[in-house]
């Protein structure tokens, strides 16, 4: 089956890397004109050239820390003065930031829900009321498999994240009348730049195909994922061939979580 998002327009928060740019890649070359946020300028260059390079429909880079609300409010305006509308929004950027419990400050746990869940907040309030006048639109809220089933040690990240699960139901309820539909997308270990960084710091030492390697025998499809296969179900997901999910919350994860 081909899915193609011909006439839509999507705006990808964190869309310069990882999984935010494999989705843009997947939407342009399926149709969408896309506008990818995130904040680095740079990345943000290359990202865009590397979609340009694929797909012929128009995208553009906006500069956003979508964490400070009047940055993403004139961010937004930047971004209907260009494409009019936004169909499809996907709400991506986020960090794993994790740590004692005892130990997290207030500043901490603000910044995690500034940019995790306000953004997200922000955004749908934006994009939900032209989205339900012309009765068609497409939320995705990527969260992580943390936010089911949180281990001891992972806030904030998995609390920010499981408000994130509810906000995705709320705007499903809200949105289902007039052809608005929202999920989340619950991810596992994907081979992304995240990781990349993550395993430098940590003063890694072997070539990172080995390191990708070893992290995929705690899955039990036995090895991590390709950000494309993430891609593709979001594509799924945000198209007409998805006209009939909202409301839930799929594990991305090759069996990863332990709950459904």
């Amino acid at each position: 089956m081909e899915i193609r998002l011909d006439g839509r327009t999507a705006l990808i928060t964190g869309g310069s890397k990882g999984l935010g740019l494999a989705m843009a890649e997947k939407f342009a070359t399926s149709g969408a004109e896309v506008a990818i946020l995130a904040r680095g300028a740079e990345a943000l260059a290359e990202a865009e050239r590397a979609i340009a390079k694929t797909a012929r429909t128009k995208v553009r880079a906006f500069s956003c820390d979508v964490s400070k609300a009047a940055e993403l409010e004139k961010t937004w305006r930047a971004v209907m003065g260009e494409f009019g509308k936004v169909d499809i929004l996907v709400n991506n950027a986020g960090t794993s930031q994790t740590g004692k419990f005892e130990e997290i400050t207030d500043a901490v746990w603000q910044a995690d829900f500034d940019l995790k869940v306000f953004a997200a907040i922000r955004l749908a309030r934006f994009a939900l009321p032209q989205m339900k006048e012309r009765r068609w639109g497409r939320i995705v809220n990527v969260l992580n498999i943390g936010a089911k089933a949180p281990r001891p040690g992972s806030a904030p990240t998995v609390v920010s994240r499981a408000a994130g699960m509810a906000l995705t139901k709320v705007l499903a309820g809200e949105g289902a009348p007039f052809n608005v539909l929202v999920n989340a997308m619950l991810v596992g270990l994907f081979a992304t730049d995240q990781h990349v960084q993550r395993f430098k710091r940590q003063g890694g030492n072997v070539p990172i195909d080995e390191h990708f390697r070893e992290m995929g025998t705690r899955i039990p499809v036995g090895r991590i994922g390709d950000p494309e296969e993430f891609a593709n179900l979001a594509c799924l997901l945000v198209s007409d061939a998805g006209s009939y999910v909202t409301g839930t919350a799929i594990n991305v994860d090759g069996g990863m979580s332990p709950v459904l």
